[in-house]
């Protein structure tokens, strides 16, 4: 018998391996900036609170200790204003990509039409297909005509451009797909992460008056905290629609380890780790800027988020090579979408040491 998978492009990373392989020949060593994974040491508060129930041996409820989810409704109004979430209505998740890939599926968007953003997050894409799905790329509602599509994903601050969506375009997002009984799904995971502009909730009462209805947000601990390796996110807002979500993972064993929702429990609780690590990144992103700026490239949105998306001009796998060439490694604008075929987007998870390094290297 054989096996019949979705048709799935090629994963992104893997076409960079020629190039990764140049940069690392340079006598500095590799500068890696194509990726968004953490480099700095996970709190202690944190780290104590995973160890703390190491010895425990019975399995996790699917839908988290309670007073994870109270911490994950405290943290959303305390950083960001999301008030009035009901604590029932919040379902951790093991990382957030795992939730964006099946989230189509889960939401029965199978023979219908998922939107994404012209520029996006590969996974929405792959999301899309596994669930059996089509998939539009429109920053645009009114482009899509009169089709109603199951499901639209917003990225605000935007991965890979570190765009901003202000308050007016997510209101006339919200609007339009409650008359049409769409739902709307907001990737979250740099929402800690403004710079030059205040990111916004989706679940914000400016944004849908305090009515959740038919909304969702992601939220990402590996960014703020650091929590890439432990693979912790939750989702949250309707909770008609997490119910949903929560039956369907309980069924096929979508569980956070325990120690993990500890581990949540404490970086939820905890503000001041998370500015630091805002600072750190602050700092990087200052230095890397100047350093592009000066060599000639063009930053474009930026403002907010884990990365700079930059231009000089030319083809993205040109800029690839040439900055290969000086030993750092960027992952071209065509990951993200066709419109990207001229970008690069350059990652600020380094050591201050590497970045410092890339910053010498561009002058």
């Amino acid at each position: 018998m054989t096996a019949v998978f979705p048709e799935l492009p090629d994963f992104p990373w893997d076409s960079l391996a020629d190039h990764t392989a140049r940069a690392r020949t340079h006598p500095g060593g590799v500068v890696d900036l194509s990726v968004g994974t953490p480099v700095d040491p996970v709190p202690k508060l944190i780290q104590d609170a995973l160890g703390s129930v190491a010895a425990v041996s019975g399995y996790p409820t699917t839908h988290g200790i309670p007073a994870l989810r109270e911490a994950a409704v405290a943290a959303l109004a305390r950083r960001h204003g999301v008030a009035g979430l009901n604590p029932d209505a919040v379902l951790p998740t093991i990382g957030s990509k795992e939730l964006v890939a099946w989230l189509p599926t889960l939401l029965g968007a199978r023979g219908r039409t998922v939107v994404i953003p012209e520029l996006a997050y590969p996974t929405y894409e792959v999301g899309a297909r596994l669930a059996g799905a089509s998939f539009v790329r429109s920053d645009g509602l009114t482009a899509l005509g009169p089709e109603t599509p199951a499901m639209v994903w917003l990225n605000s601050p935007s991965n890979p451009t570190g765009r901003v969506l202000p308050v007016a375009h997510l209101r006339k997002v919200v609007d339009w797909a409650r008359e049409r009984g769409t739902i709307v799904v907001s990737d979250e995971c740099y929402l800690a992460l403004g710079w030059d502009a205040e990111p916004v909730s989706l679940l914000h009462p400016d944004v849908c008056g305090g009515d959740v209805t038919g909304l969702l947000a992601v939220h990402s601990l590996s960014k703020s905290s650091s929590l890439a390796g432990y693979r912790a996110g939750f989702v949250t807002g309707d909770p008609a629609l997490v119910a949903g979500l929560l039956e369907a993972r309980k069924h096929a064993g979508m569980i956070v380890p325990l120690p993990v929702q500890h581990a949540m429990l404490a970086a939820l609780s905890d503000d001041e780790h998370v500015a630091e690590q805002k600072a750190r990144f602050g700092r990087r992103r200052e230095v890397l800027r100047a350093a592009l700026t000066a060599a000639g490239f063009t930053i474009e949105h930026s403002e907010a988020g884990l990365y700079l998306w930059s231009t000089r001009g030319e083809s993205a796998w040109d800029t690839v090579s040439w900055l290969a060439d000086l030993g750092i490694l960027v992952a071209p604008g065509t990951f993200y979408g066709p419109a990207g075929d001229k970008h690069v987007r350059i990652a600020l998870t380094a050591t201050d040491e590497r970045i410092e390094s890339a910053a010498a290297r561009l002058s």
